[in-house]
């Protein structure tokens, strides 16, 4: 267990790409097990460590991997429908994604319920809704997600939820799929629109895209093709919340599309973020003065993303006044608030979806522990901001999602140490 020792108020100045999307480069990655001959190539994969926990999975189910220089190549033409235990699948959440593949290549699947970070409930009850439309047979299990052998067949499929990851296990499972499968009430998230690019690229056929509905029409073969993953509009924020809160700040974070996060703009220059926005870029500047909001609510795409609700709280914190939080998604986002208190952010939580925040806030370095990915780098950004040196814990948090932070930030101007425990 790695820790971050932050020294923080050093200014951050100059430019940064961000990597490629976790959260495209994940449903691309199970994708390529549709695959039955060939070596389909993803480019601008992030190196973080869900993508690595990915590809061990894969692996196990017998597909040919290589990675490096953030080149992914998949040969699954011998690939085997192995059961996936909990030693693999416990380490990563989006290990769901594979049901949707194994499905379309085998007509079963079983697997341990799936990890990850602890943000919420999230049960499978939005996949397995949508994979019993198109025929999928469950057996009911406490430990595990079994589905019997079976026929899948194109169907009208109308999501329980707008779930981003059940939306991207439909469209895999239905894309070999003869004749036409509809998802109504699909997510429509960038990632989501990668994955459709994607299959469409490798011979499906899918109108919709971007929009609630979507029509797929399937084929038995697809082809091996080399694909680039979209620039994560999330590590864009993220840094953004950063050259807005450090005194002195002025950075130019590339290779995303930021109208992808036109409510997160919204809110930010409401608050009296400093912003020019480029067609591949983003220009952000220390905000010296910034005001409550009122109301901040996290919304499925195009609304506020629940992904930077934890990084955003740190503007509100700054701001002077009130903002209400209300977190729509997930249950156990505002762990991360008894920690930034630490650090004298005043808050209070009224239940698992509303709190509110005071400010302004100056912030204090403290000793602080992530409690997951987004909340990993909240603190780290709070810690840039504060006064003093602060030390973040359970940074592995931060691996998973966010390709080479620290050093990203570092070559900004930012101070930070990594540090290795003797017991990690």
């Amino acid at each position: 267990m790695d820790t971050f020792v932050i020294t923080g108020q050093r200014s951050l100045r100059g430019a940064v790409a961000v990597s490629g999307s976790k959260n495209a480069a994940l449903p691309c990655l199970a994708a390529t097990l549709l695959v039955h001959r060939g070596t389909t190539t993803l480019t601008n994969v992030p190196d973080i460590a869900d993508v690595h926990s990915f590809i061990a999975i894969i692996e196990h189910l017998g597909a040919q991997v290589t990675f490096k220089r953030h080149v992914l190549t998949v040969n699954a033409s011998q690939l085997h429908n192995r059961e996936l235990p909990m030693a693999l699948v416990g380490k990563i959440r989006a290990s769901i994604l594979l049901l949707g593949p194994l499905l379309g290549r085998f007509g079963s699947a079983q697997m341990a319920y799936p990890g990850g970070c602890v943000i919420g409930k999230r049960s499978a009850d939005a996949h397995l809704h949508a994979l019993k439309a198109l025929g999928a047979r469950v057996t009911p299990s406490v430990n595990k997600l079994i589905i019997r052998p079976g026929r899948l067949t194109a169907a009208r499929i109308v999501m329980s939820e707008m779930s981003v990851t059940a939306t991207e296990n439909a469209l895999l499972a239905a894309a070999t799929l003869p004749g036409t499968t509809e998802i109504r009430l699909a997510a429509s998230e960038p990632h989501v629109q990668d994955l459709c690019a994607m299959l469409q690229h490798m011979g499906v056929k899918i109108t919709g895209v971007g929009t609630s509905t979507l029509v797929i029409r399937g084929r038995r073969a697809l082809r091996a093709v080399t694909h680039r993953i979209v620039g994560d509009a999330i590590e864009l924020g993220t840094f953004a919340v950063a050259a807005s809160i450090v005194p002195g700040s002025r950075v130019v974070i590339r290779g995303v599309d930021p109208t992808q996060l036109d409510a997160f703009w919204n809110k930010l220059t409401e608050a009296g973020g400093q912003v020019i926005l480029g067609k591949q870029s983003a220009t952000v500047r220390y905000a010296p003065k910034l005001q409550a909001i009122g109301r901040l609510e996290t919304r499925v795409y195009p609304g506020f993303p629940t992904d930077l609700q934890a990084p955003f709280a740190l503007v509100l914190a700054r701001a002077d006044g009130v903002t209400k939080i209300f977190e729509t998604l997930f249950e156990g986002r505002f762990n991360y608030l008894a920690e930034l208190e630490k650090m004298k952010v005043r808050s209070e939580v009224y239940n698992p979806h509303q709190a509110l925040i005071v400010g302004p806030t100056e912030f204090k370095a403290a000793t602080v522990e992530s409690c997951d990915l987004r909340a990993g780098a909240t603190l780290v950004l709070a810690a840039l901001a504060a006064s003093g040196t602060s030390t973040v814990y359970n940074i592995n948090y931060i691996d998973r999602g966010y390709e080479r932070f620290a050093e990203k930030l570092t070559k900004l101007g930012a101070v930070i140490k990594r540090r290795v425990l003797p017991n990690s």
